[in-house]
């Protein structure tokens, strides 16, 4: 088993991303909830960020999304998180909220509309020169949904196409992540629709572009850690977007349908030493907080994430690979299960105190003030929220 000081000193060092979005208004297809407090700007968004890092010393950036988080001057914006103590992370593209992207955006028919959706990206990459991010990430909701709509594989050269101009368009130490969807809301056809399709378009890209894992993107049944080990293998896994489902893409609060799978998960990437800001993949969290809490609901998420890679990381990888080598079904499966039920959370929280944050960051932000203070100081304006 890795000594304590080793699991420690890892977990310390871990880093995850949360994104602007769920500190806004979110909702179902049916009906946004408002929550009082809410940001009305990105910078409200970055102080709500900063308060999650202060109180659980692991989550030091927050990823934008352009068009929701547009402003004047970015040089600005990344100078604010500097003075409250992150930074700007990955910058997500918007090309399925238009009016115009009703048939698609990169792979729409018509080419001026395909024009309008590139240049949207390439506009991405220029915030990216000025906050100083070093990933875009695109997602498509492009598709079909009747047989004979459109040509499957003309769609697929017109999103190579786009691909190729906006991957040309990265500096020297930008990054491009490629987001795959199951279904929705194109239901015939998507056009990422899988791993293996942003894996295929990504390695005819270049070294620059890699695939982003979100966790709720997939079939029931998936072998998710599979295709973790895949494209660690392929050195082609660029990001995951953590999140939680109990049907199709819920967006809920990761670890809250299967904490087992997210162990499975980070076992895979403890066991390639992936877990390093140096292996180059970016933890994020995708979800949006509907019903419950916006701040407390996104720190027990980073908690959640980090609880999972405390009980990967005290594996015993000795006597898993013993056997493993020795054919021993039930004593491989024991090692990991010996893990899982391991309660890590006392020495979460020596780990917390170590690093002089409070042992308890759920009760630090309910006893800090910092709710009552937003509530009482964010009435007036239009509250952020995800445009739908």
């Amino acid at each position: 088993m890795p000594a304590t000081s080793e699991v420690r000193a890892a977990l310390a060092g871990q880093r995850i991303e949360t994104p602007s979005w769920a500190y806004a208004n979110s909702g179902t297809r049916f009906k946004v909830f408002p929550q009082p407090g809410v940001p009305r700007d990105p910078w409200e968004k970055i102080a709500d960020a900063a308060v999650v890092h202060r109180l659980t010393g692991i989550a030091p950036t927050v990823a934008l999304h352009i068009p929701w988080d547009e402003v004047e001057d970015y040089g600005k914006l990344a100078a604010h998180a500097e003075e409250h103590g992150v930074a700007l992370g990955a910058i997500n593209s918007n090309v399925f909220q238009d009016p115009d992207f009703k048939l698609g955006s990169v792979t729409n028919p018509e080419p001026r509309i395909r024009r309008k959706a590139i240049d949207h990206l390439l506009k991405c990459v220029d915030i990216m020169d000025a906050t100083g991010s070093r990933d875009l990430k695109l997602w498509f909701s492009d598709g079909t949904n009747y047989p004979g709509q459109d040509s499957i594989r003309a769609r697929q050269d017109r999103l190579a196409e786009a691909l190729r101009e906006v991957y040309d368009r990265l500096g020297p130490d930008q990054r491009m992540l490629l987001e795959y969807k199951l279904f929705e809301p194109a239901f015939y056809t998507t056009d990422v629709p899988d791993w293996g399709t942003s894996y295929a378009h990504c390695t005819e890209l270049g070294d620059k572009a890699t695939v982003c894992i979100d966790t709720g993107h997939h079939a029931p049944g998936t072998n998710i850690e599979f295709i973790v080990a895949f494209l660690l293998r392929a050195n082609k896994l660029g990001a995951f977007d953590f999140n939680s489902r109990f049907y199709a893409d819920d967006d809920l609060m990761v670890g809250a349908a299967d904490p087992f799978q997210l162990f499975r998960i980070m076992h895979e990437i403890v066991s390639a030493d992936a877990l390093r800001p140096e292996a180059g993949i970016a933890f994020m969290l995708d979800q949006c907080h509907n019903i419950e809490a916006k701040i407390p609901a996104i720190i027990r998420s980073v908690l959640n994430v980090q609880e999972a890679t405390a009980k990967a990381l005290i594996i015993d990888a000795e006597a898993l690979a013993d056997a493993q080598r020795s054919g021993d079904v039930l004593g491989a499966n024991a090692v990991l299960m010996d893990a899982y039920s391991t309660d890590v959370r006392p020495m979460l929280r020596e780990v917390r105190a170590d690093a002089g944050l409070d042992p308890d960051p759920v009760a630090a932000y309910r006893a800090s003030g910092y709710q009552e203070r937003i509530e009482a100081d964010r009435v007036g304006g239009t509250q952020a929220g995800w445009g739908a």
